[in-house]
């Protein structure tokens, strides 16, 4: 039996994955292939590509929001794919993701306040006084206020927004949380504030990141490890510092060749969120 202190909290093996194309889908159009990948707790496994290169298909199959052909998605010894409908909705209260683009998951009809507090109510905390205080205490660690708390999504800035959906992701106190490209439509500023966050919430609440970007000089940054993948294959893995200073594959190469001065990029970002540790988090 393993040890859970060692033991993987995810871990991806062999993961399939295929959509259907044409008149009844007759013709299938494989996403993902054979797919694996290890993270352990209060790590950042980043996962980085182009579009279409399936990251983010992979961060759905973790999150449950699709089916997978074949292969095992395994969370803290619990094989996630063996769930049914009920019982990975119960599991999501562990599991969180924050998308690309907030106005996706903040319902404009609705207060701060109320948006961070939904996933509570849906989760059964029937206490109203408990559910405030841990709306205000995760609102706090994100730097929005209560007052500001009673505004709607559209009142702020575009940083302030993926700050709120964040508070919102981990109001439940989730052990893992899928970041799909989170700073990628934001300034390089706001980028290096908001990455900042995401490393001094992992320090203090022990988190667990998966990290979707194509950005190699974010995933430099923020990941312990990075796996690249290209035509839904992961095609080189390892420490954040080995895959961006040593780097073996030709596409992961190509990658960087892709962005003028990425490393130059990535040490600009580490100066400008100084928290983060020039060694990947």
């Amino acid at each position: 039996m393993s040890n859970p202190a060692t033991a993987p909290l995810l871990r991806v093996e062999n993961l399939n994955k295929s959509y259907g194309k044409g008149v009844g889908s007759r013709h299938r159009v494989q996403i993902l292939r054979d797919v694996s990948f290890e993270l352990r707790r209060g790590q950042t496994l980043g996962l980085v590509g182009e579009s279409g290169s399936g990251k983010s298909t992979t961060a759905a199959c973790v999150m449950g929001l699709t089916g997978v052909d074949s292969g095992l998605i395994e969370f803290d010894g619990v094989n996630l794919t063996a769930l049914s409908k009920p019982e990975m909705r119960r599991m999501r209260k562990r599991i969180q993701m924050v998308f690309q683009d907030p106005n996706g998951s903040l319902d404009p009809r609705f207060t701060v306040a109320d948006l961070v507090e939904e996933p509570l109510i849906i989760h059964g905390v029937t206490d109203a006084a408990e559910r405030a205080r841990r709306v205000a205490q995760v609102l706090d660690r994100v730097g929005i206020t209560v007052k500001q708390a009673q505004r709607f999504p559209f009142a702020f800035s575009g940083g302030q927004r993926q700050r709120i959906a964040i508070a919102r992701a981990l109001v439940l106190n989730p052990d893992l949380v899928v970041l799909d490209e989170p700073v990628s439509a934001l300034d390089v500023s706001i980028q290096a504030q908001v990455l900042n966050l995401l490393s001094d919430l992992q320090d203090e609440l022990g988190l667990t990141y998966l990290f979707i970007v194509h950005d190699l000089a974010v995933a430099r940054l923020m990941s312990h490890n990075i796996a690249v993948m290209n035509a839904g294959r992961i095609v080189e893995a390892g420490t954040s510092a080995d895959v961006f200073d040593n780097t073996s594959h030709p596409y992961t190469r190509a990658l960087l060749d892709a962005v003028p001065g990425a490393r130059r990029r990535a040490a600009s970002l580490a100066a400008a969120a100084p928290a983060l540790a020039t060694e990947g988090k």
